[in-house]
């Protein structure tokens, strides 16, 4: 039951997208972008509070100290 509802409140946010003028569909966009970042900083931010991330710091640590990594 949850998938449907979430199926068909996807499909209406499709719907109203595709209803928007090219004003509004620029504006959405640029709110979406800032939206999206957003929740992908917080999911790193979790993460790292989580200690998922600490095994690839500790590999970039020891390829740094080992002379393995470059410069950028």
């Amino acid at each position: 039951m949850k998938d449907h509802i979430m199926d068909s409140t996807l499909e209406a946010a499709e719907r109203a997208v595709t209803q928007l003028s090219a004003k509004e569909l620029a504006k959405f966009r640029r709110w979406f972008a800032e939206y999206d970042g957003d929740a992908w900083d917080g999911q790193i931010e979790d993460d790292a509070k989580a200690g998922r991330l600490d095994s690839l710091a500790q590999e970039a640590l020891a390829e740094y100290r080992t002379g393995k990594s470059t410069e950028i």
